[in-house]
Formats: C-alpha cells, sequence, structure tokens
C-alpha cells in the first residue's frame, strides 16, 4: 500500500465489489476457530511515537502500544522495508529497532519488502534510485545482496525474521520496466534472487508471494501458474482483500479456497482494514469514504469495522486441510500526528488512514482491537 490512488490495469482486472453482509455486535467473542498469525502491519508505528502519538486503553488510560495490541490477541507484526527513503524510516536500521520490540513483545516477524525507496503497489512498482540505471544482471544481485543484508542482520541482532514477502502486492510485477507482469522471465529472476537470499541468511524463514486483488481468482491462478512454471521458490501464498475493493467476502473465500488447493501452500491475508467513521482527524482526505463504505455494505462505525474484521478471520481461518494460517490487518496504529504522515519526502503530508485504525480519534482503543483473542 500506499492507497493508492488506483489499482493499476494488469492482465488480471480487479473484480467488482458488490454490496456484503449486515452489522454485528462490537467486541470479542467465540469464533470456534483458531488462526496460527493473529498480526497487523505496523510500520508507521515508530514515526508516530517519535511524532507523539499517545494510544490508551478503552477506558482512556494511556498505555504502551505493543502492550494493547498484545492484549488483543495480536501475535505477529508486519514491518515494511525500503531502500533509502527519504526521511529514515521503514528502512533497515528502523526496521532492526522495532524488530526488537516486536519480538519483546512476545510477536513473530513478518518482513515485507517493497524493493523501492517508497511505496510499491498494483499502481507503482518504482525502481530504487541507486538501481535505477543498473543493467538486468546487477539489478537481479541487487535484490538478492538487498534481501540477504537487511534478513542477515535481523537474524544476528537475535530477532530473526518468520517470514518474508518478496516484493509488495506484485500483480504487475516489481522494479518497473524490468520486472513488469509482462516479462516473466525477468519477473522470475527477480523473485528467485529475493527468495534465494532469504533463504540463505534466514533459512528458518518461510518466503511469501504477496498480490492484491483477493477475490481475483482467475488473475491470481495466470499468476502463480506463472511462478510455479519458473521455478519460484515459496512457501506461503499472501493477498491483499479490503471489502470495499477487491470483491465479496465470497469471492476471496473461494479464491483463498483454490488457490491453497491448487499449489498445495499455506494462505494468508497479509493486508485488510474497515472503517470506523467517514470522518477526519486531520486535513488530509480519508481513503475510506461513506461512499466505499456503501460499496461494502457495512456501515463505518466500530461495530461495522469489527463486522469486517471478523469476516477475513472467518474466511482464512475456515480454509480446509488448516491451510489458512494468518490474517494481518493494515496499519491500525497509524493515528494522525502531525509530522508522521504518508508522503516520506514531504514532512507536512497528512494520514488518510486514521479512520481504519483500531484507535478513536481520542486515541483510545476501538473495540476492533480485541477480535483476534477470539482466534486464540
Amino acid at each position: 500500500m500506499r492507497r493508492r490512488t488506483l489499482l493499476a490495469s494488469t492482465a488480471a482486472a480487479a473484480t467488482a465489489v458488490t454490496a456484503f453482509g449486515t452489522p454485528a455486535e462490537a467486541g470479542p467473542r467465540r469464533s470456534g476457530r483458531r488462526l496460527a498469525l493473529r498480526g497487523a502491519d505496523i510500520s508507521t508505528l515508530k514515526k508516530n511515537l517519535d511524532k507523539g502519538a499517545v494510544y490508551r486503553d478503552a477506558r482512556g488510560r494511556r498505555a504502551d502500544p505493543f502492550a494493547l495490541l498484545a492484549a488483543g490477541g495480536m501475535n505477529a507484526a508486519r514491518l515494511k522495508v525500503w531502500v533509502n527513503p527519504a526521511d529514515g524510516y521503514n528502512s533497515k536500521a528502523t526496521v532492526l529497532t522495532m524488530a526488537r520490540r516486536v519480538k519483546a513483545a512476545g510477536m513473530k516477524l513478518f518482513i515485507d519488502f517493497h524493493y523501492s525507496d517508497a511505496w510499491a503497489d498494483p499502481g507503482k512498482q518504482n525502481k530504487p534510485a541507486a538501481w535505477a540505471n543498473l543493467p538486468f544482471p546487477q539489478l537481479r544481485d541487487a535484490v538478492y545482496r538487498h534481501t540477504a543484508d537487511v534478513l542477515g542482520a535481523l537474524r544476528a541482532q537475535g530477532t530473526p525474521a518468520d517470514l518474508v514477502q518478496i516484493g509488495n502486492e506484485i500483480n504487475g510485477g516489481m522494479l518497473w520496466p524490468d520486472g513488469r507482469w509482462d516479462n516473466w522471465p525477468n519477473l522470475a529472476a527477480l523473485l528467485t534472487a529475493g527468495s534465494t537470499a532469504a533463504r540463505s541468511a534466514s533459512p528458518r524463514t518461510r518466503v511469501v508471494l504477496h498480490l492484491a486483488e483477493g477475490g481475483n481468482n482467475a488473475g491470481h491462478r495466470w499468476w502463480f501458474d506463472n511462478a510455479v512454471s519458473y521455478g519460484v521458490p515459496f512457501d506461503v501464498i499472501a493477498v491483499s482483500h479490503y471489502l470495499y475493493w477487491h470483491g465479496t467476502a465470497d469471492s476471496l473465500a473461494a479464491n483463498l479456497n483454490d488457490l491453497s488447493a491448487r499449489y498445495g501452500r499455506d494462505i494468508m491475508v497479509a493486508e485488510t482494514a474497515y472503517g470506523f467513521t467517514t470522518a477526519e482527524d486531520d486535513f488530509e482526505p480519508q481513503i475510506f469514504t461513506a461512499s466505499l463504505a456503501a460499496t461494502a455494505g457495512i456501515p463505518a462505525t466500530p461495530a461495522g469495522q469489527v463486522t469486517a474484521f471478523r469476516t477475513i478471520c472467518d474466511i482464512v481461518a475456515a480454509v480446509p486441510n488448516g491451510r489458512g494460517i494468518g490474517v494481518f490487518y493494515w496499519e491500525p496504529t497509524w493515528t494522525a500526528v502531525t509530522g508522521a504522515g504518508w508522503d516520506p519526502a514531504d514532512p507536512a503530508s497528512g494520514d488518510g488512514w486514521e479512520n481504519q485504525a483500531w484507535f478513536d480519534f481520542n486515541d483510545r482503543a476501538l473495540p476492533a482491537l480485541q477480535v483476534y483473542n477470539a482466534y486464540r
């Protein structure tokens, strides 16, 4: 993510989203199902804290955010890695610092390589500036070295990654134009370089390949058929699925069940979120709006946020043969704080995501923070 003006048109077009569901009561409840990985992407948390963010429990008492997340049932954290970000956040250095906090909280660590200096997603896969003019063999080697360097450093400091993502939402490929979706020999070579580096530097780390559009079965079959035919090594399939963008709950369930069986891999949702309101807490326009809530058919309320989140968790937990291993909510701690905006090159930029966080505009924990306790 950076959400993202629009998903890029690739060989696999995004599925249409139709209305889904009705609101459920807020708060934790027994699901009857378990998730091994109950996670969240908290990549912006360090920046938020450095800029003065405060986190409170539901009663308004100030608390350490890691303690709040763990008490809510979260047991894994995802951190993105940029190569040379303008503001220094999401760099190797800050990821190492955050990894120590993650492991100290008793959580597993999921590393997400963007192979860019800023946001990479289906609409943009820009090369890092330092790699922009490299011939393809040197570009492939840069992927290997960068991956091995970060994962090796994590292992050396005693905080090895449990999972690693080679590229972020790479429906359209990565490191454009060299690794676009229409050049599978190059794309496979880049993916293989990252995967091989990961396994060499951190042998117990599981390799994940991650696509957006979680309900797009035809597009995902085409993509993973290519990955398998080109011999790309990977262990886990991950998708993003936002009910207001990527299709119905039924389309997600059908796709996850099919992909897991077809490729014999564990599967997860690596990104999902939903808004508890359509209001704003800063000047940056919100990504989640009333029109998107209408598209999903779930109210933009704290109870609606719980409904959407539970829906995703239930689907993953129900994948046959225990193949649905986890869910990662995207940036639940990214509240609106001056200086912690989305653009690493612009300290005056705003958030645009705070209405999908697990904390309200008074910094208090919302019911969604407790959902994972039902899936222990």
